[in-house]
């Protein structure tokens, strides 16, 4: 078998699991993998194309691992449009009795509320979570 077929065969399979892991395992062998396919069409000796393999893999994880998880890490920190309400104060609208739906307005905008305590309108209530297309809310404490 050429070596060139192994490599791919190789970058394959770390392909499909990096893909099905999602968790940045295998990225730098792949690359590796690739370089050392390239490598394979001039010189024909495995240990060679192995060790640039194994080598350029290790550098590429030790050198890159940190920044990519970094770059990964403040893309999942930024905040829906649904998510920063969470926290935030909104006004009762229609009257919220224990566990049954009523609504609130919050930056503008009506939602339907449900809440474990009753709640008449005026009152202002804390977003606390949200469940569907309910926002889940408590009486703000003055």
């Amino acid at each position: 078998m050429e070596l060139w077929i192994l490599w791919l065969i190789i970058i394959f399979i770390l392909i499909v699991a990096e893909v099905s892991t999602v968790n940045l395992v295998s990225i730098w062998f792949i690359a590796s993998g690739i370089v050392s396919l390239i490598i394979s069409i001039f010189y024909d000796n495995f240990f060679v194309q192995f060790a640039v393999f194994v080598i350029l893999g290790i550098m590429l994880l030790l050198t890159t691992r940190k920044f990519l998880e970094k770059l990964i890490k403040s893309r999942e920190d930024t905040k829906t449009n649904l998510d920063r309400i969470l926290g935030s104060t909104a006004v009762v609208t229609e009257p919220l009795s224990k566990n049954d739906v009523g609504e609130v307005k919050v930056e503008g905008k009506k939602w339907s509320a449900i809440s474990k305590e009753s709640l008449e309108v005026g009152e202002e209530v804390i977003i606390e979570s949200i469940d569907g297309v309910k926002l889940i809310v408590r009486k703000k404490e003055k």
